[in-house]
Protein backbone atom coordinates (compact mmCIF):
# COMPACT_ATOMS: atom_id res chain seq x y z
CA UNK A 1 0.00 0.00 0.00
CA UNK A 2 2.91 2.53 0.94
CA UNK A 3 4.44 1.82 -1.82
CA UNK A 4 1.30 2.46 -4.28
CA UNK A 5 0.48 5.62 -2.52
CA UNK A 6 4.32 7.13 -3.23
CA UNK A 7 3.74 6.46 -6.21
CA UNK A 8 0.91 8.33 -7.09
CA UNK A 9 2.03 11.10 -4.44
CA UNK A 10 5.08 11.20 -7.15
CA UNK A 11 2.89 11.57 -10.52
CA UNK A 12 1.11 14.40 -8.90
CA UNK A 13 4.59 16.16 -7.52
CA UNK A 14 6.05 15.14 -11.37
CA UNK A 15 2.88 17.38 -13.01
CA UNK A 16 3.77 20.34 -10.62
CA UNK A 17 7.13 20.62 -10.81
CA UNK A 18 8.12 18.87 -13.83
CA UNK A 19 5.32 20.09 -16.14
CA UNK A 20 6.19 23.07 -14.89
CA UNK A 21 10.17 23.22 -16.23
CA UNK A 22 8.68 21.06 -19.61
CA UNK A 23 6.16 24.80 -19.59
CA UNK A 24 8.54 27.00 -18.94
CA UNK A 25 11.19 25.63 -21.99
CA UNK A 26 8.37 25.59 -24.39
CA UNK A 27 7.37 29.36 -23.31
CA UNK A 28 3.45 29.48 -24.20
CA UNK A 29 2.69 33.18 -25.15
CA UNK A 30 -0.91 34.89 -26.02
CA UNK A 31 -0.84 34.55 -29.74
CA UNK A 32 -3.63 33.50 -31.35
CA UNK A 33 -4.69 29.53 -31.49
CA UNK A 34 -5.71 27.67 -34.79
CA UNK A 35 -9.22 27.22 -33.07
CA UNK A 36 -9.27 30.79 -33.33
CA UNK A 37 -7.25 31.77 -36.55
CA UNK A 38 -9.03 29.19 -38.56
CA UNK A 39 -12.36 27.87 -36.80
CA UNK A 40 -13.76 25.89 -39.44
CA UNK A 41 -16.90 24.47 -37.65
CA UNK A 42 -15.58 20.93 -38.06
CA UNK A 43 -12.51 20.02 -36.62
CA UNK A 44 -11.51 23.78 -35.56
CA UNK A 45 -13.80 24.61 -33.08
CA UNK A 46 -12.90 26.61 -29.89
CA UNK A 47 -14.19 24.79 -26.62
CA UNK A 48 -13.58 25.20 -23.00
CA UNK A 49 -10.58 24.11 -21.29
CA UNK A 50 -12.28 21.63 -18.77
CA UNK A 51 -14.36 20.05 -22.05
CA UNK A 52 -10.73 19.32 -23.63
CA UNK A 53 -8.76 18.02 -21.07
CA UNK A 54 -12.01 15.16 -20.61
CA UNK A 55 -12.03 14.53 -24.66
CA UNK A 56 -8.01 14.77 -24.49
CA UNK A 57 -7.94 12.34 -21.57
CA UNK A 58 -10.32 9.81 -23.35
CA UNK A 59 -8.74 9.80 -26.87
CA UNK A 60 -5.63 8.88 -25.06
CA UNK A 61 -7.06 6.54 -22.46
CA UNK A 62 -10.08 4.34 -23.83
CA UNK A 63 -9.01 0.90 -21.84
CA UNK A 64 -5.68 1.20 -22.76
CA UNK A 65 -4.43 1.99 -19.03
CA UNK A 66 -6.81 -0.40 -18.05
CA UNK A 67 -5.66 -3.38 -20.10
CA UNK A 68 -1.56 -2.37 -20.61
CA UNK A 69 -2.09 -1.98 -16.71
CA UNK A 70 -3.40 -5.12 -16.21
CA UNK A 71 -0.87 -6.96 -18.57
CA UNK A 72 1.84 -5.56 -17.04
CA UNK A 73 1.28 -6.66 -13.59
CA UNK A 74 2.24 -9.68 -14.89
CA UNK A 75 5.64 -8.75 -14.18
CA UNK A 76 4.85 -7.67 -10.59
CA UNK A 77 4.55 -4.52 -8.79
CA UNK A 78 7.57 -3.14 -10.45
CA UNK A 79 5.60 -2.12 -13.17
CA UNK A 80 4.48 0.68 -10.84
CA UNK A 81 8.29 2.03 -11.93
CA UNK A 82 7.51 2.59 -15.59
CA UNK A 83 4.15 4.04 -15.05
CA UNK A 84 5.44 6.67 -12.90
CA UNK A 85 8.77 7.17 -14.48
CA UNK A 86 7.43 6.70 -17.98
CA UNK A 87 4.66 9.34 -17.48
CA UNK A 88 6.23 11.93 -15.84
CA UNK A 89 9.60 12.21 -17.92
CA UNK A 90 8.81 10.69 -21.45
CA UNK A 91 4.69 10.09 -21.58
CA UNK A 92 4.02 13.86 -20.05
CA UNK A 93 6.88 15.49 -22.17
CA UNK A 94 6.05 13.75 -25.46
CA UNK A 95 1.92 14.39 -25.19
CA UNK A 96 2.80 18.29 -24.44
CA UNK A 97 5.16 18.47 -27.07
CA UNK A 98 3.11 17.29 -29.74
CA UNK A 99 -0.32 19.02 -28.50
CA UNK A 100 1.79 22.69 -28.17
CA UNK A 101 3.80 22.15 -31.79
CA UNK A 102 0.58 21.42 -33.38
CA UNK A 103 -0.75 24.05 -32.03
CA UNK A 104 2.40 26.67 -32.94
CA UNK A 105 1.81 25.01 -36.60
CA UNK A 106 -2.00 25.53 -37.80
CA UNK A 107 -2.91 22.18 -35.93
CA UNK A 108 -0.82 19.86 -37.80
CA UNK A 109 -0.70 15.99 -37.18
CA UNK A 110 2.29 14.48 -36.04
CA UNK A 111 3.10 13.33 -39.75
CA UNK A 112 3.19 16.73 -41.13
CA UNK A 113 5.37 17.78 -37.56
CA UNK A 114 7.60 15.03 -37.90
CA UNK A 115 8.63 15.76 -41.44
CA UNK A 116 9.06 19.34 -40.98
CA UNK A 117 11.92 18.83 -38.27
CA UNK A 118 13.20 15.79 -39.46
CA UNK A 119 12.32 16.36 -43.59
CA UNK A 120 10.33 14.84 -46.57
CA UNK A 121 11.47 11.22 -46.44
CA UNK A 122 9.96 11.04 -43.14
CA UNK A 123 7.43 13.20 -43.82
CA UNK A 124 6.12 10.64 -46.31
CA UNK A 125 7.10 7.62 -43.81
CA UNK A 126 5.05 8.90 -41.20
CA UNK A 127 2.33 9.90 -43.50
CA UNK A 128 1.52 5.83 -44.29
CA UNK A 129 2.89 4.73 -40.49
CA UNK A 130 0.54 6.82 -38.68
CA UNK A 131 -2.86 6.23 -41.37
CA UNK A 132 -1.72 2.02 -41.04
CA UNK A 133 -1.69 2.51 -36.82
CA UNK A 134 -4.61 4.52 -36.45
CA UNK A 135 -6.57 2.50 -38.93
CA UNK A 136 -5.12 -0.78 -36.50
CA UNK A 137 -5.80 0.95 -33.16
CA UNK A 138 -9.52 1.74 -34.85
CA UNK A 139 -9.55 -2.25 -35.60
CA UNK A 140 -8.27 -3.07 -31.48
CA UNK A 141 -11.01 -0.39 -30.27
CA UNK A 142 -13.73 -2.14 -32.40
CA UNK A 143 -13.01 -5.62 -32.28
CA UNK A 144 -12.91 -6.10 -28.40
CA UNK A 145 -16.35 -4.39 -27.88
CA UNK A 146 -18.07 -6.27 -30.63
CA UNK A 147 -17.07 -9.64 -28.81
CA UNK A 148 -17.66 -8.57 -25.59
CA UNK A 149 -21.36 -7.20 -26.62
CA UNK A 150 -22.09 -10.43 -28.34
CA UNK A 151 -21.60 -12.30 -25.35
CA UNK A 152 -23.78 -10.43 -23.40
CA UNK A 153 -26.64 -10.09 -25.98
CA UNK A 154 -29.21 -13.09 -27.74
CA UNK A 155 -27.79 -15.25 -30.00
CA UNK A 156 -28.61 -13.42 -33.20
CA UNK A 157 -26.66 -10.39 -32.21
CA UNK A 158 -23.06 -11.88 -32.92
CA UNK A 159 -19.88 -10.06 -33.35
CA UNK A 160 -20.38 -9.38 -37.19
CA UNK A 161 -23.36 -7.35 -36.39
CA UNK A 162 -21.96 -5.33 -33.08
CA UNK A 163 -18.45 -4.76 -35.90
CA UNK A 164 -21.02 -3.32 -38.26
CA UNK A 165 -23.27 -1.34 -35.45
CA UNK A 166 -20.07 0.27 -33.96
CA UNK A 167 -18.52 0.94 -37.67
CA UNK A 168 -21.36 2.74 -38.36
CA UNK A 169 -21.30 4.93 -35.27
CA UNK A 170 -17.58 5.57 -35.98
CA UNK A 171 -18.64 6.48 -39.47
CA UNK A 172 -20.69 9.32 -38.09
CA UNK A 173 -18.65 10.45 -35.38
CA UNK A 174 -15.39 10.82 -37.54
CA UNK A 175 -17.75 12.43 -40.08
CA UNK A 176 -19.30 15.28 -37.98
CA UNK A 177 -18.27 18.66 -36.50
CA UNK A 178 -15.82 17.34 -33.36
CA UNK A 179 -18.36 19.36 -31.10
CA UNK A 180 -21.56 17.51 -31.93
CA UNK A 181 -20.66 14.19 -30.22
CA UNK A 182 -17.26 14.01 -29.25
CA UNK A 183 -17.40 17.33 -27.76
CA UNK A 184 -21.07 16.61 -26.12
CA UNK A 185 -21.18 13.40 -24.65
CA UNK A 186 -17.31 12.10 -24.54
CA UNK A 187 -16.37 14.70 -21.36
CA UNK A 188 -19.50 12.48 -19.13
CA UNK A 189 -17.25 9.32 -20.50
CA UNK A 190 -14.16 10.84 -19.31
CA UNK A 191 -15.50 11.53 -16.00
CA UNK A 192 -16.82 7.66 -15.65
CA UNK A 193 -13.56 6.34 -16.74
CA UNK A 194 -12.21 8.88 -13.86
CA UNK A 195 -14.95 7.29 -11.43
CA UNK A 196 -14.42 3.84 -12.50
CA UNK A 197 -10.23 4.03 -11.45
CA UNK A 198 -11.19 5.95 -8.07
CA UNK A 199 -13.54 3.21 -6.89
CA UNK A 200 -11.27 0.62 -7.81
CA UNK A 201 -8.23 2.52 -6.02
CA UNK A 202 -10.70 3.69 -2.77
CA UNK A 203 -11.93 -0.29 -2.41
CA UNK A 204 -8.27 -1.08 -2.72
CA UNK A 205 -6.90 1.05 0.02
CA UNK A 206 -9.79 0.75 2.53
CA UNK A 207 -11.72 -1.88 1.86
CA UNK A 208 -9.91 -4.33 4.16
CA UNK A 209 -10.11 -6.84 1.57
CA UNK A 210 -6.69 -6.80 -0.80
CA UNK A 211 -3.16 -6.70 0.30
CA UNK A 212 -1.12 -4.60 -1.68
CA UNK A 213 2.16 -5.94 -2.23
CA UNK A 214 5.21 -3.68 -1.74
CA UNK A 215 7.82 -2.69 -4.61
CA UNK A 216 10.61 -3.69 -2.30
CA UNK A 217 9.20 -6.91 -1.31
CA UNK A 218 8.85 -7.81 -5.14
CA UNK A 219 11.68 -6.37 -6.76
CA UNK A 220 11.89 -8.68 -9.68
CA UNK A 221 10.29 -10.19 -12.48
CA UNK A 222 7.14 -12.36 -11.21
CA UNK A 223 5.77 -12.76 -15.06
CA UNK A 224 4.86 -16.60 -14.58
CA UNK A 225 6.15 -16.94 -18.09
CA UNK A 226 9.08 -15.61 -17.75
CA UNK A 227 8.53 -13.15 -20.15
CA UNK A 228 11.96 -10.83 -19.90
CA UNK A 229 11.27 -7.47 -18.18
CA UNK A 230 13.33 -5.37 -20.88
CA UNK A 231 11.97 -4.85 -23.48
CA UNK A 232 8.50 -6.46 -23.22
CA UNK A 233 7.07 -4.65 -20.22
CA UNK A 234 8.15 -1.30 -21.51
CA UNK A 235 5.69 -2.04 -24.72
CA UNK A 236 3.00 -3.46 -22.82
CA UNK A 237 2.67 -1.13 -20.48
CA UNK A 238 1.81 1.83 -23.24
CA UNK A 239 -0.80 4.06 -22.54
CA UNK A 240 -0.21 5.01 -18.90
CA UNK A 241 3.41 5.23 -19.35
CA UNK A 242 4.31 6.68 -23.05
CA UNK A 243 2.32 5.93 -26.44
CA UNK A 244 2.77 6.86 -30.12
CA UNK A 245 -1.01 6.79 -30.47
CA UNK A 246 -1.56 10.08 -28.34
CA UNK A 247 0.98 11.80 -30.61
CA UNK A 248 -2.22 11.43 -32.83
CA UNK A 249 -4.78 12.42 -30.95
CA UNK A 250 -3.07 15.52 -29.20
CA UNK A 251 -3.34 17.67 -33.07
CA UNK A 252 -6.90 16.90 -32.69
CA UNK A 253 -7.36 18.83 -29.06
CA UNK A 254 -4.82 21.59 -30.16
CA UNK A 255 -7.59 22.61 -32.82
CA UNK A 256 -9.81 23.09 -30.28
CA UNK A 257 -7.73 24.86 -27.63
CA UNK A 258 -8.39 28.91 -27.18
CA UNK A 259 -5.27 29.42 -25.11
CA UNK A 260 -1.37 28.39 -25.57
CA UNK A 261 -1.50 28.39 -21.51
CA UNK A 262 -3.95 25.84 -21.09
CA UNK A 263 -0.97 23.55 -22.44
CA UNK A 264 0.06 22.44 -19.56
CA UNK A 265 -3.10 21.15 -18.07
CA UNK A 266 -4.60 19.42 -21.03
CA UNK A 267 -1.69 17.89 -22.84
CA UNK A 268 0.91 17.08 -19.35
CA UNK A 269 -1.92 16.91 -17.20
CA UNK A 270 -3.95 14.23 -19.34
CA UNK A 271 -0.76 11.99 -19.23
CA UNK A 272 -0.31 12.36 -15.47
CA UNK A 273 -4.25 11.47 -15.20
CA UNK A 274 -3.86 8.49 -17.37
CA UNK A 275 -1.11 7.63 -15.54
CA UNK A 276 -2.90 7.48 -12.17
CA UNK A 277 -5.39 5.62 -13.59
CA UNK A 278 -3.16 3.04 -15.12
CA UNK A 279 -1.27 2.83 -11.78
CA UNK A 280 -4.61 1.81 -10.16
CA UNK A 281 -5.62 -0.96 -12.63
CA UNK A 282 -1.65 -2.30 -12.03
CA UNK A 283 -2.39 -2.12 -8.25
CA UNK A 284 -5.26 -4.22 -9.02
CA UNK A 285 -3.79 -6.69 -11.19
CA UNK A 286 -1.06 -7.55 -8.46
CA UNK A 287 -3.79 -7.23 -5.43
CA UNK A 288 -7.02 -9.06 -6.54
CA UNK A 289 -4.72 -12.03 -7.59
CA UNK A 290 -2.39 -14.31 -5.53
CA UNK A 291 0.28 -14.29 -8.42
CA UNK A 292 0.59 -13.37 -12.06
CA UNK A 293 -0.14 -17.46 -13.11
CA UNK A 294 -3.98 -16.75 -10.98
CA UNK A 295 -3.88 -13.41 -13.27
CA UNK A 296 -3.02 -15.30 -16.39
CA UNK A 297 -5.49 -17.93 -15.43
CA UNK A 298 -8.91 -16.17 -16.08
CA UNK A 299 -10.88 -17.18 -19.07
CA UNK A 300 -11.51 -14.01 -21.47
CA UNK A 301 -8.81 -11.87 -21.19
CA UNK A 302 -8.39 -8.75 -19.86
CA UNK A 303 -12.34 -7.39 -20.49
CA UNK A 304 -13.19 -10.48 -17.97
CA UNK A 305 -10.25 -9.48 -15.10
CA UNK A 306 -12.04 -5.97 -15.56
CA UNK A 307 -15.49 -7.18 -14.95
CA UNK A 308 -14.31 -9.68 -11.94
CA UNK A 309 -12.22 -6.82 -10.14
CA UNK A 310 -15.03 -4.13 -10.81
CA UNK A 311 -17.85 -6.72 -9.14
CA UNK A 312 -15.16 -7.89 -6.37
CA UNK A 313 -14.46 -4.07 -5.56
CA UNK A 314 -17.78 -2.15 -6.13
CA UNK A 315 -20.36 -4.66 -6.61
CA UNK A 316 -23.52 -4.08 -8.52
CA UNK A 317 -22.16 -0.56 -9.37
CA UNK A 318 -18.70 -1.75 -10.49
CA UNK A 319 -20.90 -4.27 -12.58
CA UNK A 320 -22.41 -1.42 -14.63
CA UNK A 321 -18.89 0.43 -14.32
CA UNK A 322 -16.82 -1.78 -16.00
CA UNK A 323 -18.76 -2.54 -18.71
CA UNK A 324 -18.77 0.88 -19.35
CA UNK A 325 -15.26 0.45 -19.80
CA UNK A 326 -14.74 -2.03 -21.87
CA UNK A 327 -16.98 -1.66 -24.27
CA UNK A 328 -17.29 2.26 -24.11
CA UNK A 329 -14.59 3.60 -23.60
CA UNK A 330 -12.37 1.84 -26.58
CA UNK A 331 -15.26 2.76 -28.92
CA UNK A 332 -14.55 6.33 -27.72
CA UNK A 333 -11.09 5.58 -28.63
CA UNK A 334 -11.50 4.00 -31.71
CA UNK A 335 -13.59 6.85 -33.18
CA UNK A 336 -11.22 9.38 -33.13
CA UNK A 337 -8.65 7.40 -33.78
CA UNK A 338 -10.47 7.11 -37.36
CA UNK A 339 -11.05 10.87 -36.98
CA UNK A 340 -6.87 11.42 -37.03
CA UNK A 341 -6.77 9.03 -39.93
CA UNK A 342 -9.03 11.31 -41.88
CA UNK A 343 -6.99 14.46 -40.40
CA UNK A 344 -3.90 13.27 -41.31
CA UNK A 345 -5.19 12.39 -44.88
CA UNK A 346 -6.22 15.91 -45.19
CA UNK A 347 -3.05 17.23 -43.99
CA UNK A 348 -1.39 14.97 -46.44
CA UNK A 349 -3.24 15.91 -49.68
CA UNK A 350 -4.54 19.23 -48.70
CA UNK A 351 -8.41 18.33 -48.71
CA UNK A 352 -10.40 21.11 -47.16
CA UNK A 353 -12.27 19.14 -44.97
CA UNK A 354 -15.04 21.71 -44.72
CA UNK A 355 -16.50 20.60 -47.45
CA UNK A 356 -18.47 17.51 -46.50
CA UNK A 357 -18.61 15.95 -50.08
CA UNK A 358 -15.12 15.63 -49.58
CA UNK A 359 -15.07 14.91 -46.24
CA UNK A 360 -16.91 11.73 -47.18
CA UNK A 361 -14.44 10.98 -49.98
CA UNK A 362 -12.07 10.41 -46.81
CA UNK A 363 -14.14 9.13 -43.88
CA UNK A 364 -15.65 5.64 -46.27
CA UNK A 365 -12.73 4.80 -47.35
CA UNK A 366 -11.13 4.86 -44.14
CA UNK A 367 -14.42 2.86 -42.33
CA UNK A 368 -14.24 0.34 -44.79
CA UNK A 369 -10.54 -0.70 -44.79
CA UNK A 370 -11.21 -0.78 -41.06
CA UNK A 371 -14.41 -3.02 -41.49
CA UNK A 372 -12.67 -5.36 -43.16
CA UNK A 373 -9.50 -5.54 -41.26
CA UNK A 374 -11.80 -6.26 -38.10
CA UNK A 375 -11.91 -9.81 -39.63
CA UNK A 376 -7.83 -10.29 -39.42
CA UNK A 377 -7.06 -11.94 -35.71
CA UNK A 378 -7.03 -9.58 -33.10
CA UNK A 379 -4.36 -10.86 -31.50
CA UNK A 380 -1.97 -10.58 -34.82
CA UNK A 381 -3.15 -6.85 -34.82
CA UNK A 382 -2.78 -5.98 -31.39
CA UNK A 383 0.93 -7.34 -31.23
CA UNK A 384 2.16 -5.57 -34.48
CA UNK A 385 -0.04 -2.37 -32.66
CA UNK A 386 1.88 -2.86 -29.78
CA UNK A 387 5.58 -2.35 -31.10
CA UNK A 388 4.43 0.48 -34.44
CA UNK A 389 3.00 2.32 -31.29
CA UNK A 390 5.78 2.53 -29.29
CA UNK A 391 8.10 3.49 -32.54
CA UNK A 392 5.80 6.32 -33.29
CA UNK A 393 6.54 7.37 -29.48
CA UNK A 394 10.34 7.10 -30.86
CA UNK A 395 9.91 9.01 -33.91
CA UNK A 396 7.90 11.93 -32.28
CA UNK A 397 10.73 12.40 -29.54
CA UNK A 398 13.32 12.76 -32.39
CA UNK A 399 11.36 15.13 -34.20
CA UNK A 400 10.35 17.53 -31.03
CA UNK A 401 14.19 17.38 -29.72
CA UNK A 402 15.24 18.89 -33.37
CA UNK A 403 12.23 20.95 -32.74
CA UNK A 404 13.78 22.28 -29.73
CA UNK A 405 17.60 22.68 -31.35
CA UNK A 406 15.93 25.04 -33.75
CA UNK A 407 14.30 27.13 -31.21
CA UNK A 408 17.17 27.83 -29.18
CA UNK A 409 16.01 25.54 -26.22
CA UNK A 410 17.50 22.60 -23.81
CA UNK A 411 16.46 19.45 -26.06
CA UNK A 412 17.60 17.26 -22.90
CA UNK A 413 14.21 16.57 -22.00
CA UNK A 414 12.95 15.00 -25.17
CA UNK A 415 16.58 13.38 -26.41
CA UNK A 416 17.03 10.94 -23.09
CA UNK A 417 12.98 9.46 -23.51
CA UNK A 418 14.00 9.40 -27.83
CA UNK A 419 17.03 7.75 -26.87
CA UNK A 420 15.11 5.39 -24.27
CA UNK A 421 12.42 4.68 -26.18
CA UNK A 422 14.53 3.88 -29.54
CA UNK A 423 16.90 1.04 -27.64
CA UNK A 424 12.87 -0.14 -26.49
CA UNK A 425 11.71 0.07 -29.77
CA UNK A 426 14.89 -1.85 -31.67
CA UNK A 427 15.26 -4.38 -28.83
CA UNK A 428 11.45 -5.55 -29.44
CA UNK A 429 11.50 -5.99 -33.06
CA UNK A 430 14.68 -7.95 -33.24
CA UNK A 431 13.80 -10.39 -29.91
CA UNK A 432 9.75 -10.28 -30.09
CA UNK A 433 8.14 -13.53 -31.91
CA UNK A 434 6.02 -11.28 -34.28
CA UNK A 435 8.90 -9.64 -35.93
CA UNK A 436 12.25 -10.15 -36.12
CA UNK A 437 12.28 -12.98 -33.47
CA UNK A 438 10.68 -15.00 -36.08
CA UNK A 439 13.96 -15.07 -37.89
CA UNK A 440 15.43 -16.42 -35.16
CA UNK A 441 13.78 -19.60 -34.58
CA UNK A 442 13.39 -20.58 -38.06
CA UNK A 443 17.28 -20.62 -38.10
CA UNK A 444 16.87 -22.43 -34.74
CA UNK A 445 18.75 -19.86 -32.67
CA UNK A 446 18.43 -20.20 -28.84
CA UNK A 447 16.56 -17.58 -26.99
CA UNK A 448 19.76 -17.48 -24.67
CA UNK A 449 21.02 -15.88 -27.80
CA UNK A 450 19.06 -13.91 -29.77
CA UNK A 451 17.42 -12.15 -26.57
CA UNK A 452 20.61 -10.54 -25.32
CA UNK A 453 21.54 -10.14 -28.94
CA UNK A 454 18.61 -7.86 -29.48
CA UNK A 455 19.39 -6.21 -26.45
CA UNK A 456 22.84 -4.93 -27.65
CA UNK A 457 21.25 -3.97 -31.14
CA UNK A 458 19.05 -1.82 -29.53
CA UNK A 459 21.48 -0.36 -27.16
CA UNK A 460 23.46 0.25 -30.60
CA UNK A 461 21.20 1.15 -32.21
CA UNK A 462 20.20 4.08 -29.68
CA UNK A 463 23.75 5.14 -29.08
CA UNK A 464 24.02 5.96 -33.17
CA UNK A 465 20.54 8.15 -32.85
CA UNK A 466 22.28 10.18 -30.02
CA UNK A 467 25.62 10.59 -31.67
CA UNK A 468 24.55 11.67 -35.11
CA UNK A 469 22.04 13.90 -32.72
CA UNK A 470 24.83 15.10 -31.35
CA UNK A 471 26.32 16.12 -34.64
CA UNK A 472 23.37 17.59 -35.59
CA UNK A 473 23.23 19.82 -32.50
CA UNK A 474 26.55 20.85 -32.79
CA UNK A 475 26.23 22.06 -36.20
CA UNK A 476 23.00 23.47 -35.81
CA UNK A 477 24.48 25.52 -32.80
CA UNK A 478 27.11 26.83 -35.36
CA UNK A 479 25.13 27.90 -37.79
CA UNK A 480 22.71 29.52 -35.48
CA UNK A 481 25.39 31.36 -33.52
CA UNK A 482 25.35 35.11 -34.33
Amino acid sequence: MISFILCVIALLVGYLIYGSIVDRLFAPDDRSTPAVTINDGVDFVPMPLWKVFLVQLLNIAGTGPIFGALSGALFGPIVYLWIVFGCIFAGGVHDYMCGMISMRNRGESISELTGRYLGQKMRQIMRVFSVILLIMCGVVFTTGPAGLLSLITPNPFNTTFWLSIIIIYYFIATFVPIDKIIGRIYPLFGVCLIVMALGVGGSLLFSGNFTMPEIWNHFSNEHASGTAVWPFMFITVACGAISGFHSTQSPIMARCCTSEKQGRRIFYGAMIAEGIIALVWAAAGVSCYENSQALLDVGGGCSAVVYAICQSTMGRIGCVLAMLGVIVCPISSGDTAYRSARLTLADWFKIDQSNWKKRLLLTLPILITGFLICFVDYSIVWRYFSWSNQTLAMIALWAFSVYLVTYKKNPTITVIPAVFMTSVSLSYFFAAPECFGLLWRKVQISARIYEPLSIGIGIFGAAISLFLFIRFYKRTRTALRP
